[in-house]
């Protein structure tokens, strides 16, 4: 079995700064492509960020220059920092992964969620 465990959310003013932690951990072979999504209140989830393995990054228009998604392959975990942090960034974060069990078989895996509020 695989768990995504995030950490790092909280409550920020704007123009503040978090950093989202996502740690891998169970029956894994290697990681694909990971990334960070967010769901506000009433809106679908959206792909804020997202790295391939070979660590090619990719953001979604409204973070661009404020966010950078980094991984530490040695360690399972990709980290998402928030910089200039706006009101409209307020959601809840997930993290996800493409976790391959074996050299024949990868999965979508999700963590459970992280809240960020910006809020003054």
């Amino acid at each position: 079995q695989v768990q995504l465990v995030e950490s790092g959310g909280g409550l920020v003013q704007p123009g503040g700064s978090l950093r989202l932690s996502c740690v891998v951990s169970g029956s894994i072979f290697s990681i694909g492509a990971m990334g960070w999504y967010r769901q506000a209140p009433g809106k679908q989830r959206e792909l804020v960020a997202a790295i391939t393995s070979g660590g090619s990054t990719n953001y979604t228009d409204s973070v661009k220059g404020r966010f950078t998604i980094s991984r530490d392959t040695a360690k399972n975990t990709v980290y998402l920092q928030m910089n200039s942090l706006k009101p409209e960034d307020t959601a809840v974060y997930y993290c996800n992964a493409d976790v391959w069990s074996s050299r024949w078989w990868s999965e979508a895996y999700w963590g459970q969620g992280t809240q960020v509020t910006v809020s003054s």
